[in-house]
């Protein structure tokens, strides 16, 4: 699924075959979760590949190292043109692009120097695909902001993710939605959460989410198209009352919820702001709109 035997991916300074490469069993990363990573797409446009938002990927990529004691010696410009080199060595254009940064062997609990880089990419269709979700409001919650730096992209907080996703799925749900430690509605596994209700969206504030440069970019739609958006906190039964509701994530893009814990929303999706922001977003993406896909 995401390598054949002509896969070619970057390692560590070096162009190899995905299929050869290889790593140590000892690797901090590989024990503790001590990595950061980046999930970031492309798209095919009329003068070829580009990759959307670059810039901002990668720069979270080097403050979520920066968060983790991890000496990430590649610059935002050099991980952005190694990048474009990877989509032509493998014949890519709408795929889906993995930095991450793995530490060396390491067993005690401290920051290594030792620290690998892989880029790879791969064709990836919608993560949570294209029909409206069924969500749960999940028995687990958000790390606590106190436990670690939310904000960063680090592979291990993503067992909380897994245990999440895993638990919506075996009681028949399509995906979960987290709290935060204080009961408010934070974002999904995987995703950034809004709600619609009287023509306004509403979002989590930042603290005990991830930013989200998809999150982001709705901000931006929403005001060229004269959409209000608000970030406060909310519970969920304030969302069982929603017009409408969407996830947002460079993985997922925007996607429709159709409920939460059973409670479907007033509105039919294409009727919503979110398929309004779907629509833009995707247009966003696609089209010849390049400002957003400036290296520096």
């Amino acid at each position: 699924m995401y390598y054949n035997d002509k896969t070619t991916i970057f390692l560590d300074g070096k162009w190899v075959k995905a299929e050869s490469a290889s790593t140590s069993l000892f690797s901090q990363t590989l024990h503790y979760g001590a990595g950061v990573f980046e999930g970031v797409r492309s798209y095919e446009t009329e003068d070829g590949a580009m990759i959307f938002k670059a810039k901002e990927h990668f720069e979270r990529l080097h403050y979520s190292a920066e968060k983790m004691h991890i000496n990430l010696a590649y610059s935002t410009e050099e991980l952005i043109v190694l990048s474009y080199e990877l989509l032509e060595r493998n014949d890519l254009q709408n795929a889906y692009i993995r930095p991450l940064v793995y530490l060396g062997e390491n067993m005690a609990l401290q920051p290594t120097n030792e620290v690998h880089v892989l880029l790879c990419a791969w064709s990836w269709d919608r993560y949570l695909g294209d029909k409206q979700l069924k969500l749960m409001t999940s028995s687990f919650e958000r790390p606590n902001p106190k436990s670690c730096f939310v904000e960063a992209k680090v592979t291990g907080h993503y067992t909380n993710s897994i245990l999440a996703t895993t638990e919506a799925k075996q009681n028949g749900f399509d995906e979960a939605l987290l709290l935060d430690m204080n009961g408010h509605v934070a974002e999904g596994p995987g995703a950034n959460f809004f709600y619609e209700k009287n023509d306004v969206l509403y979002t989590a504030p930042l603290g005990n989410i991830l930013a989200g440069i998809t999150r982001q970019t709705v901000f931006e739609l929403a005001d060229e198209l004269g959409i209000t958006v608000v970030e406060k906190y909310f519970t969920p039964t304030e969302v069982y009352a929603a017009d409408g509701a969407f996830f947002t994530g460079t993985a997922t893009e925007v996607v429709g919820i159709e409920s939460l814990d059973g409670n479907s929303f007033q509105l039919q999706w294409e009727d919503t702001l979110g398929a309004t922001l779907s629509k833009a977003y995707l247009n966003r993406v696609q089209k010849k709109e390049y400002k957003n896909f400036e290296l520096v």
